[in-house]
């Protein structure tokens, strides 16, 4: 019978701590990896204080899943938060994880690939930019994970990632080894940007073959332990990341966030194209921006328009997830690194029902 991820958890569950509860009821337990009698995992310290005096919780932790039927390997990394936000092993006298430097040509493969331990792929993508695609995001990534689903998200907007300040992280993530990079979490969802390795007030100034091979580091080098979905926050467009992500890898399907103004549909229309052409299945439209309700008055405006995705969605045959209306408590959020959707409320419960179409087509 294969090894699964309940049967480490089960094991893991057996190590008390010092100061009360075990490694996962304290939610300390971090990209778990199980490829075929291998196991990976990372367990992760509040502070560096706290992991100095882990070391023995570490070596516990990797006998006890050692001694589980059919494991042959475990590897067990301990980290901690830094003072300056990023994350490293906190063993005293230890040295600082190797850097690992994201952006190269990429790796040659002979097809499609799979990310270990990850279920469903989904890109999220949009014509232009300027329509909410990486609210709308960062928004249901919240939205599957409160559902109970183990949701990945990757920023792949490499020019312009956005989902650090969206989600609410800024730590630096580390590299264990110099070849793996352990990803952040945020309300629930394991997270990994550019935007997490590079100078935020820098350009990134690369041409395609430097975007190719980021992306495909971000899929393959990075400890995303078992997903129910990754999700794949694309950039605008119909371009070189574009093309990889759906030449180089096992994708689920896409799903296409569209204004209703006909300027953005238009835009949208080739991004439905581009997925057609590249035989990756569009699992459904999103209506962004779809209405203004006044705060004071109450009066409803289609400042954008209304309805015209849910009408391209029938006439070309796909699902229409849903219209979500304009709404600045949604932007404020986003600025403050708080998700709409990790609250209540009519916009927590619009994204709530996204995800919730999501999973009924069984697509999350």
């Amino acid at each position: 019978m294969a090894l699964t991820g309940e049967q480490i958890m089960a094991a893991l569950r057996t190590i008390g701590l010092p100061d009360g509860g075990d490694l996962v009821s304290r939610d300390m337990i971090r990209a778990l990896q199980v490829q075929g009698d291998a196991v990976r995992f990372v367990i992760e310290a509040p502070d560096a204080a706290t992991a100095s005096r882990m070391e023995p919780v570490r070596q516990a932790a990797e006998t006890i899943v050692g001694r589980i039927d059919g494991v042959s390997s475990v590897s067990v990394v301990l980290t901690a938060p830094t003072a300056s936000g990023g994350q490293t092993p906190p063993a005293p006298g230890s040295k600082p994880p190797p850097d690992l430097k994201i952006g190269r040509h990429p790796t040659p493969q002979a097809g499609p690939e799979g990310v270990p331990g990850v279920d469903r792929i989904i890109a999220i993508g949009s014509g232009k930019g300027g329509v909410g695609k990486s609210t709308v995001s960062s928004n249901l990534a919240v939205a599957l994970a409160k559902q109970g689903r183990k949701v990945g998200l990757l920023d792949a907007d490499i020019y312009g990632p956005s989902q650090p300040r969206m989600m609410g992280v800024n730590k630096r993530p580390s590299s264990p080894d110099g070849k793996t990079i352990i990803p952040l979490q945020a309300h629930g969802v394991t997270v990994m940007s550019i935007g997490f390795m590079v100078d935020p007030a820098k350009a990134v100034v690369w041409r395609g073959p430097m975007l190719m091979g980021a992306l495909q580091q971000m899929l393959t080098q990075v400890e995303w332990g078992e997903l129910d979905v990754l999700l794949v926050d694309l950039p605008p467009g119909t371009g070189d990341v574009q093309l990889t992500l759906c030449q180089k890898t096992q994708l689920t399907g896409a799903i296409v966030v569209s204004t209703p103004q006909d300027v953005a549909l238009i835009d949208a229309r080739k991004a439905l194209d581009m997925f057609n052409t590249l035989k990756t299945p569009v699992l459904g439209l999103v209506e962004n921006m779809s209405t203004y309700i006044c705060p004071n008055c109450g009066h409803e405006a289609h400042l954008f328009g209304h309805g015209g995705v849910a009408a391209e969605a029938e006439a070309i045959g796909v699902p229409f997830l849903g219209a979500l209306p304009v709404d600045l408590d949604t932007r404020l959020a986003g600025d403050a690194g708080t998700p709409i959707a990790t609250g209540d409320g009519p916009m927590a419960e619009a994204y709530a029902t996204l995800a919730k179409r999501l999973i009924d087509g069984g697509m999350g």
